[in-house]
């Protein structure tokens, strides 16, 4: 899908049509409904971009509130030196700026105001990145008789359940993801950094007209080290290789963890067929009506069986999609009671770790669908061997 212009300014707009953000916004509104809100304030990065397109970027600043509430327009609070690209890059056309950080919470409030909602039932996103306590504190000294209850989940639990179009964005973004792992594995040989397989990576994207964001590269010893950056590192024979990475498309990702070993590595190997082994597992419990705990459990159990629950440090997986995770989102942990439902996506990386030493992983990225999931990347699992 061609973005909608909404600007004179070249290359901004929003990704998808006024219909698609209109669906969302009802969405929204019907989930506000049931929770008995009156006014509903998102700051979090990806819930901005699902509900306006813009990804938040200048919020670094201090947050950029998006109020929702019934029967009035939906209005940005942003910094007033960035009013050009939300106005650019969204599609709310209700923008109220401030200028400086303190200036937030008097301009927030006089919106309220404004609304009549000074004495409301406001959601705010309190479990969510990009908004601090003290946020929360001027605001409620600006309008001390504002009710606010904590509503992180809200926008999270709309945004799980994906729309045709989305589906079809985020299967765009997976024929990147498969261009770099195939990419990854044709880089792997003795000598090569890591740095230099990264780039082959990029330019490979770059070339089929897609993008990249920061993704973990790493060999050898460093495969221990979580979310690690490629580097100047150089791989060695009878070492294991590791990636997690994604292509993006209109702010979608559909990410995938693979392994390779450079020759053998008995313990890499070994603890690659068990990653194997318990995300066949967690994909197998896939369904609509199953629990996210539930998923979690079926993939814990294969861990615990082998005796390795040392190895194991996380969930099973979350929610994907728009701007790839985020604190809040739907999750696939233990004790976890969210309904999976059909349409919901997750990355599911089953990572594990010698402690120390070196680790392995293998994912995917699935859909739910009627009768139990889809694995969207079409690629085998199995640990990729360079002779």
């Amino acid at each position: 899908m061609s973005p909608e212009t909404i600007s004179s300014i070249p290359m901004t707009g929003v990704p998808f049509s006024r219909e698609e953000y209109d669906r969302r916004h009802s969405a929204v509104f019907k989930m506000m409904e049931a929770s008995g809100l009156d006014v509903l304030a998102v700051t979090a990065y990806s819930h901005l971009e699902y509900l306006t397109g813009y990804d938040g970027s200048g919020g670094y600043f201090a947050p950029f509130p998006l109020i929702l509430a019934p029967g009035r327009p939906l209005t940005f609070v942003a910094r007033k030196y960035d009013e050009v690209a939300v106005r650019a890059q969204s599609c709310i056309s209700e923008i109220v700026p401030y200028r400086q950080e303190v200036d937030l919470a008097p301009v927030w409030a006089d919106v309220l105001r404004r609304y009549g909602l000074e004495r409301a039932r406001i959601g705010l996103e309190l479990g969510c990145w990009n908004l601090a306590p003290r946020d929360v504190t001027l605001l409620q000294a600006e309008l001390p008789n504002l009710r606010i209850v904590d509503e992180t989940r809200l926008v999270a639990s709309v945004a799980a359940v994906k729309s045709d179009v989305e589906i079809d964005v985020m299967r765009r973004a997976m024929e990147l993801t498969r261009l770099a792992i195939d990419t990854f594995h044709q880089s792997l040989r003795e000598g090569v950094s890591e740095a230099e397989v990264a780039r082959a990576i990029d330019d490979a994207i770059e070339n089929a007209g897609g993008q990249t964001r920061p993704y973990t590269l790493l060999f050898g010893p460093r495969t221990a080290v979580p979310h690690g950056s490629p580097g100047p590192y150089r791989l060695d024979r009878d070492q294991p290789a590791f990636t997690e990475l994604s292509g993006w498309v209109d702010g979608y990702s559909a990410g995938l963890c693979r392994s390779a070993v450079l020759g053998h590595h008995q313990g890499a190997e070994s603890l690659h067929a068990l990653a194997e082994e318990a995300l066949q597992a967690a994909i197998d419990a896939i369904h609509p009506g199953v629990t996210a705990g539930e998923v979690d459990s079926a993939c814990q159990r294969v861990i615990d069986r082998a005796g390795r629950s040392d190895v194991f440090r996380h969930r099973t997986g979350y929610q994907n999609g728009i701007m790839w995770s985020d604190r809040g989102n739907l999750s696939l942990e233990p004790g976890s009671t969210d309904v999976l439902a059909t349409g919901m996506t997750f990355h599911m990386p089953m990572i594990l770790f010698e402690e120390g030493q070196y680790g392995v992983g293998v994912s995917e990225t699935v859909l739910v669908t009627e009768d139990g999931c889809e694995l969207l990347s079409g690629l085998p699992r199995t640990l990729h061997h360079v002779v």
